[in-house]
């Protein structure tokens, strides 16, 4: 399930929503211009919780949320409804949601990387990118420039801390090359044939996972988001609502035990890399390997993106931009017209191409 929820502050001014101003820290009112500060205790950090207390559900110390959400019809995600609103635009997908009722409980975020990028450039940022893309219709480049309006969503996932040590098993491949006659066309030849002397191995290595990023989302395709690192995220700040003000922050939808699975496979990987390394020589094989992992901890952050929804013959398109830094990934449509003139002109210059040759090779005799 994901919830898709608007923080609103009222301006103390005018009363009008304040809304988070990128790169500036701090709060703003668009009606007034009016500015506050963002009120963070001193003392507050981003903690690092125990894995076994996330897993306990009904764990008194994890902090909980709780929230009214609709499912969007098309993409399904979880849009959450101010009480006075019925309907509204899905941010992922551009299409209309009528409210119902529904509620989600979750682990509330521990931290959050504070937009950085605001709408304008965002938008300059997907306008490049755009305009990079070969055979896409006109449309496309059109609707960049019309300048229509981003959403700006904090995404959520969940980061992972870990020990390993891991006692292995293998082999090491050392390469050489034998002198072997083969013949040829009738006549014998020699070549040089590499052979592999392989040397029974054990031994051991250890690593420090630090915050593995596992996206916590099923609203937009992975590889979109995965195409969105790296992040910084030693920028990460503790969790505070006025960071997302005038924006959305969208609820996780792959659970923690999900996700520590996840980063449970990356970190393998990473460790074969290790032991193949460890182990040395032209070529390595590895027959067992034994890890022990502890103080395993994790966060639930939220990172910033802009997104756009773009509708081409019936289907939607979305763009999305690293609002730290400017980054873009996304799906695009073709232009079948476009294709079929690049088609058309690539054989005239390949007919013309060998009309040319034709004409030079006949006055040649």
């Amino acid at each position: 399930m994901t919830d898709i929820t608007e923080h609103r502050f009222p301006c103390g001014n005018c009363g009008a929503d304040l809304r988070f101003d990128p790169g500036l820290s701090r709060l703003q009112c668009d009606h007034c211009g009016h500015t506050e500060d963002i009120s963070v205790p001193r003392q507050s950090s981003i903690r690092e919780i125990d894995i076994s207390e996330g897993l306990k559900a009904q764990n008194a110390q994890i902090d909980m949320e709780e929230t009214r959400v609709s499912t969007c019809p098309s993409c399904n995600a979880q849009i959450e409804f101010d009480q006075n609103v019925h309907a509204k635009e899905c941010p992922y997908c551009a299409t209309p949601v009528v409210a119902d009722t529904g509620a989600h409980r979750h682990i509330k975020p521990a931290a959050v990387l504070p937009f950085a990028l605001d709408e304008d450039a965002a938008r300059n940022a997907m306008t490049d990118w755009l305009g990079k893309l070969w055979f896409a219709p006109n449309g496309l480049q059109a609707y960049a420039r019309k300048g229509r309006r981003l959403n700006g969503i904090y995404v959520p996932f969940w980061t992972f801390d870990a020990q390993t040590h891991t006692r292995y098993t293998g082999e090491r491949g050392t390469v050489y090359f034998v002198t072997k006659t083969v013949t040829v066309n009738g006549k014998p030849q020699t070549r040089q044939v590499p052979k592999t002397r392989w040397r029974r191995v054990s031994g051991q290595v250890q690593r420090f996972f630090d915050d593995v990023l596992i996206l916590a989302s099923q609203s937009l395709p992975k590889s979109h988001t995965d195409g969105l690192q790296p992040w910084d995220l030693s920028a990460l700040v503790p969790y505070a609502p006025a960071y997302l003000a005038g924006f959305r922050a969208e609820g996780y939808q792959i659970e923690l035990s999900d996700g520590l699975t996840e980063a449970r496979d990356i970190m393998d990987r990473i460790i074969a890399r290790d032991i193949r390394l460890d182990i040395g020589g032209d070529k390595q094989r590895i027959h067992t390997a034994e890890t022990k992992v502890s103080e395993v901890t994790f966060k639930h952050i939220l990172l910033p993106i802009w997104i756009a929804a773009y509708k081409y013959k019936g289907k939607s398109f979305r763009f999305v931009v690293n609002a730290q830094t400017g980054r873009v990934q996304g799906e695009r449509p073709y232009s079948v017209w476009k294709i079929a003139v690049a088609v058309a002109v690539a054989l005239l210059l390949a007919g013309g191409l060998g009309y040319l040759i034709a004409v030079n090779n006949a006055g040649q005799f």
